[in-house]
């Protein structure tokens, strides 16, 4: 009963995990970048408060313009410190839960008594057989530290987060985590090659002391690894896509430190080692289990690249689909009805099984009103957004999009662009700006990406809010600008060389990126900018804000200056 109560909350964990961006981390912001020397930071980031400091700044000394003090006194953004430190404590966190879901794989699990028992043989007493298993500890987090500092050394967080935008890495992260999945199912394992493996042991075996010691744990890293290898992966492209260049270390040292933590209470306490469960049938279903939320994360990363590349086929429907059918047959897994070859029977459902099963068929059916244009908040920013849906119950319903008597039935990039459902939105600056001076209206300029994921979270979570949606489509002018839009070739006439991307801008992502830099100090995304026809912000620009009363009273703020300088 415990060892299964334990899955329960592992493995729950495990997805909360790998869904951060929109579960148990949901403050977290989304960023692209564009080239080595100009990083697009995360929302609450180090580098993205100092960026909307000095956006403030300017505005404060150049235009005179005065700030939007009730809206953003309570949005997301706070000083440079606490930022960093909650994106920190937030990466170690998820390396934690990955570190304690990986020492209960088959891989691992089974072992800690086999090495608490070789160090207390070895040692020859009990004091020593202690101070080892510490030795081994640490030594296992200095491994894996020095993992995610190597990855962060070679590729370094600004190419990670410009990768993170871009189709290819999507596309093979996407194959990756299939292949992750395929193995948790076990089609396979995913080994490393066996004479790496076969001369750790060797220096184990040979060396005496520390040096022995700490080879038995590169051992451990090594043998473990078709287990650990999708958990770290996965927390590795997490962690290196914050912006934070010490996140791969720190996840790192959350899972080292879950992983060492139980090997070494089990040599200071032998009595914890015998209140663990026992070794079994279990270890596998809590590895197959997660085997299915790889497959579901895996979508996430195929939708990202069908977005960037225009393919137009995974829309929000086939990915629901495909997650109900995903939950539905772990549920069915978990009470026994659906096996592997390498399962233990399951003559009977216990309790724990029995609600882990339920919390997954609800999920599923929960998912099933999205097929008709419902909104699924759990998946905003998850799944692809509404505008890719081909049905929707009810037509757009309460969705038209509001004012759009005089919007151009089409405007420039819309065969490649689309705006939220129920938006009417430009893509183009200078067009919009003409749309705005014809109507008289002040623009919002939106600084989005097709893998930004909390650039869907808010068009999901916030402008479907009925006063937020009246807002964006009465008031203001809606231009879009996408910062990773590859595929739209700029004019000759506006391709020039970027002194802050030190690149040209020869695509319209480019274009945006440079303008959105170079204008108002910033890279983030979302970017939000309440401007005049002469392009100087209203207010302060302003990133995400989940609360939809705080970004409407912050869209009031911009419109009310507005109308005052009018009159």
């Amino acid at each position: 009963m415990n060892k299964l109560i334990l899955v329960f909350f592992l493995v729950l964990g495990a997805f909360f995990m790998q869904q951060g961006q929109s579960f148990a981390f949901v403050q977290q912001q989304d960023s692209t970048a564009v080239s080595d020397d100009i990083q697009f930071t995360e929302i609450g980031s180090p580098a993205d408060s100092a960026a909307n400091a000095a956006v403030k700044d300017t505005l404060k000394k150049d235009t005179g313009k005065a700030t939007v003090a009730a809206a953003e006194t309570k949005s997301v953004q706070s000083n440079g410190s606490t930022d960093q430190e909650q994106t920190l404590w937030q990466t170690f966190i998820q390396g934690l839960i990955g570190g304690f879901i990986a020492f209960l794989m088959p891989c691992i699990f089974p072992m800690v008594p086999l090495t608490v028992s070789y160090f207390t043989k070895r040692a020859g007493s009990k004091a020593k057989g202690i101070g080892q298993a510490l030795i081994y500890g640490i030594s296992i987090i200095i491994i894996y530290v020095a993992f995610g500092l190597f990855i962060t050394v070679v590729f370094g967080s600004a190419k990670l987060n410009e990768l993170s935008s871009s189709g290819i890495f999507n596309f093979t992260f996407f194959i990756l985590l299939v292949v992750f999945a395929i193995s948790f199912f076990g089609a396979f394992e995913i080994n490393l090659p066996s004479s790496l493996v076969n001369k750790i042991d060797q220096k184990a075996d040979n060396s005496k002391g520390l040096g022995g010691i700490f080879f038995m744990a590169a051992s451990l890293a090594l043998v473990s690894f078709s287990c650990t290898g999708p958990i770290i992966g996965t927390l590795l492209v997490q962690a290196s896509s914050k912006g934070e260049i010490l996140a791969p270390a720190i996840g790192m040292f959350g899972f080292a430190l879950a992983l060492a933590l139980p090997f070494t209470l089990s040599a200071v306490f032998p009595g914890f080692l015998n209140s663990m469960p026992k070794s079994g049938g279990w270890l596998n279903s809590l590895k197959v289990c997660l085997g299915f939320l790889e497959l579901a994360l895996a979508l996430k990363f195929l939708s990202a690249a069908d977005l960037v590349w225009h393919w137009e086929w995974f829309d929000r429907e086939i990915f629901l689909v495909l997650w109900i059918v995903i939950f539905t047959l772990m549920g069915m897994y978990i009470i026994g009805k659906l096996k592997f070859s390498h399962d233990s029977d399951v003559p009977y459902v216990t309790v724990p099984r029995l609600f882990f099963a339920i919390l997954s068929f609800s999920f599923a059916i929960y998912l099933v009103p999205g097929l008709w244009g419902a909104p699924v908040n759990i998946l905003s920013g998850i799944a692809p957004p509404l505008n890719t849906q081909d049905f929707i119950l009810g037509g757009t319903g309460s969705t038209e999009p509001a004012g759009s008597a005089s919007f151009p039935a089409a405007v420039k990039y819309n065969d490649v662009l689309h705006p939220p459902h129920g938006f009417n939105a430009f893509f183009d600056l200078d067009e919009g700006l003409a749309y705005a001076k014809k109507v008289n209206k002040p623009v919002l300029i939106d600084f989005t990406g097709h893998a930004c994921v909390n650039c869907r979270k808010m068009e999901d979570k916030v402008w479907i809010d009925p006063e937020v949606g009246h807002l964006i489509k009465d008031e203001f002018v809606l231009i879009q600008l996408y910062v990773d839009e590859r595929s739209v070739k700029m004019p000759v006439e506006k391709v020039h060389y970027s002194k802050i991307l030190r690149t040209t801008t020869d695509d319209l992502g480019r274009w945006n990126g440079d303008f959105q830099a170079s204008k108002y100090n910033a890279n983030s995304q979302p970017f939000y900018v309440m401007a005049g026809q002469d392009l100087v912000p209203l207010v302060a620009p302003q990133g995400a804000v989940f609360d939809a009363k705080l970004y409407a009273a912050y869209l009031k703020s911009g419109l009310d200056k507005f109308k005052a300088s009018k009159k």
